[in-house]
């Protein structure tokens, strides 16, 4: 096990995938551990070569890259499995910030779990817990639901069911849907949420916006640069006390149940409302235990 001033920077072990955290934006974020990783390892699988290969360069670093991205991961798995398995060390970087985040690699970490083979983790930049640590809303819990769907249906559907949520919620968002997804989470939601917008963090031109989801939609609207760049948008959990849908399910349920078993009087209830099935169905077996 190799050391640097007495901490451990990388293990003289062979065969083992680097996960390495890479900047999101100011590469003056890259850790020391990750350059002496990067520069340690036999090859670099990127998200996009030609992004990587100019991080590598900015670092002083000539290595062989291949790609791994959504779409070739699944054939990429067997070459970069047999590699390790020949004792190559390997850096998985994604584009920016922490891979697997919305990110691919999951396939590929899977995989090696199968076959008993070492991954280790370098951590470091991530929007999501940069974007937590200046929102200003709890974080003692909170929900990542990465990118919603881009089909309006899908996307209310989605944040129907996230309605009960307790826990902040962190979510990634292109600029050309912003409008569109922060009026349905304010019409969903509720527009007096809580909520933060942090754009293109640790960039030139990074802005965090604070205020309710009315506020942030409404301010959307008029600040053209509000939609630019790489965001994420960050909710307060829902209030601990019964939100109205919840208060309207359980009314409606309480109807159900006179005719339906608890099972039957969820699926129809869930249907209608937008929440979980098993939440309902939790809700349903209660009040029937009352009745």
């Amino acid at each position: 096990m190799a050391s640097s001033a007495g901490d451990y920077i990388v293990s003289e072990q062979r065969g083992i995938l680097y996960v390495v955290a890479t900047p999101i934006g100011n590469l003056g974020d890259i850790s020391m551990r990750a350059k002496e990783v990067l520069a340690s390892v036999d090859l670099v699988a990127a998200e996009d070569t030609r992004h990587s290969r100019k991080l590598l360069t900015h670092l002083g670093l000539e290595k062989k890259l291949i790609s791994l991205h959504e779409h070739n991961e699944i054939t990429r798995i067997p070459e970069i499995i047999q590699l390790l398995a020949d004792g190559q060390c390997i850096a998985l970087i994604s584009d920016a910030g922490t891979p697997l985040l919305s990110d691919p690699g999951y396939r590929l970490l899977k995989a090696m779990r199968e076959q008993s083979l070492q991954a280790v983790p370098v951590p470091g930049p991530s929007a999501l817990t940069a974007a937590l640590s200046v929102a200003g809303l709890p974080t003692d819990r909170f929900v990542f639901e990465g990118f919603l769907p881009s089909k309006s249906i899908a996307r209310v559907g989605h944040l129907k069911s996230l309605l009960a949520e307790p826990r902040t919620m962190v979510f990634y968002e292109a600029p050309h849907r912003l409008q569109k997804t922060l009026d349905d989470m304010a019409q969903i939601l509720g527009g007096d949420r809580p909520a933060c917008l942090a754009r293109e963090l640790t960039k030139k031109f990074e802005t965090v916006y604070h205020g309710t989801l009315d506020e942030l939609a409404a301010r959307a609207k008029c600040e053209s640069d509000m939609r630019r760049g790489e965001l994420v948008i960050v909710i307060s959990g829902a209030d601990s006390a019964p939100s109205t849908l919840v208060q309207d399910v359980s009314a409606l349920l309480n109807e159900l149940l006179t005719e339906l078993p608890p099972a039957k009087a969820a699926r129809i209830a869930s249907r209608l409302s937008g929440l979980p099935r098993q939440e309902v169905y939790a809700l349903a077996t209660r009040l029937a235990g009352k009745q």
